[in-house]
């Protein structure tokens, strides 16, 4: 029996129809007729019958189809071990993180790891904090790295690191040394505040500001790097984790405007698992060496 032959089966059960199936797979419309019949050959049954336009699956053909797919399945698999141990990876480590962490830690975090584990093959997965713990919990991967904390009993969830909130606004243009001190009340009557671009600390933090600033105007805006592209352009200012904009304060494109009269939240990283492996525990220890 060819695997070319399930390959072909498995994408004509799921299209209905060999001219979509031969497109799939860049082979002729023919060779898919040619490999389904030398495959109803092999097993000595029909597996497709006609209806008008379609192809559909007889009783035989769906009886079998589940044990095709497995069968493909461990057949790529296979392949796919046996390629990460031509490479020279022989352990793998899948992350799911979130969009905020993606963008300040991990470049800097995996680059290092990298280049001391290059046995291990490591692929990440970025997720919105809400859906990490859930890809965790199924074993679709092997770590998630949130900003969220997860009350799964089923999961672990460790702190990591605190990253203060700090208000960040659009640079005025003025020399910081001759220029008057800014005025976070004033900024915040004055421009719309960017919101809820962290999962954890806008609800109770907008009650903080509103209770100051009454007339407050919001905008929403879900990620960190967006926020962020919009303060600089004018659209707005916005509390922000301080390790998400340091490289834009250190070039001056944007500012950091104290804020005393609020009691400031902290941005938390949680790290999430089902199991602590050594694999696992490993890369979070690495993790800890460093300081955000």
């Amino acid at each position: 029996m060819d695997l070319k032959w399930i390959r072909t089966f498995i994408a004509a059960a799921k299209y209905e129809n060999f001219r979509k199936t031969a497109e799939e797979l860049f082979i002729s419309q023919p060779t898919v007729t040619v490999q389904i019949k030398l495959l109803e050959e092999e097993i000595g049954s029909a597996l497709f019958q006609r209806d008008g336009r379609k192809v559909i699956l007889t009783e035989d053909g769906r009886r079998f189809l589940p044990y095709a797919q497995r069968l493909l399945g461990v057949y790529e698999s296979g392949m796919s071990d046996l390629n990460r141990f031509r490479q020279g990876f022989n352990q793998k480590l899948t992350l799911s993180i979130s969009p905020l962490i993606a963008e300040t830690i991990m470049p800097f975090v995996l680059k290092r790891y990298m280049t001391l584990h290059p046995e291990i093959e490591i692929n990440v997965q970025v997720a919105d904090s809400e859906f990490i713990a859930d890809a965790v919990l199924n074993g679709d991967v092997d770590l998630g790295l949130s900003n969220q904390h997860t009350k799964n009993s089923d999961l672990i969830c460790r702190p990591l690191y605190d990253d203060p909130v700090v208000l960040i606004v659009p640079h005025d243009g003025k020399d910081s040394e001759t220029a008057p001190p800014l005025d976070a009340e004033e900024l915040l009557q004055k421009n719309y505040l960017i919101t809820h671009n962290h999962p954890e600390y806008w609800d109770q933090l907008l009650r903080s500001v509103r209770a100051v600033v009454p007339e407050l105007r919001t905008m929403a805006v879900s990620q960190v790097n967006v926020t962020k592209r919009f303060i600089i352009e004018g659209l707005g200012i916005s509390f922000l984790p301080s390790s998400t904009v340091r490289r834009e304060l250190l070039e001056g494109r944007l500012l950091e405007a104290p804020c005393h009269f609020i009691n400031m939240p902290v941005s938390k990283t949680y790290a999430v698992l089902k199991y602590e492996h050594p694999k696992e525990m490993k890369f979070l220890e690495f993790l800890g060496q460093f300081r955000f």
